[in-house]
């Protein structure tokens, strides 16, 4: 979770204990709309475990490495 955190703090440019309620809030809202195993799931991907194919949420949410920030180009997945 500590870098889906980070990622926040440095996209939005706010400090990281800001970023962390931010993300907890989210958190906290994702499981409690979604259905039964969904939010286990996310839980998963905070923790880094393998809830993605791509392994966690920074995958999921951008995080590619490969790419530039605010660079939509596809990553040459088919």
């Amino acid at each position: 979770m500590d870098d889906i955190i980070k990622m926040v703090a440095e996209k939005v440019g706010i400090p990281q204990d800001k970023a962390r309620s931010a993300v907890e809030v989210v958190l906290s809202q994702l499981k409690s709309r979604l259905p039964g195993g969904l939010g286990g799931q996310i839980e998963s991907a905070l923790a880094g475990g393998a809830g993605g194919a791509g392994g966690g949420v920074g995958s999921m949410l951008g995080g590619n490495k490969g790419t530039q920030q605010g660079d939509t180009r596809p990553t040459g997945r088919t």
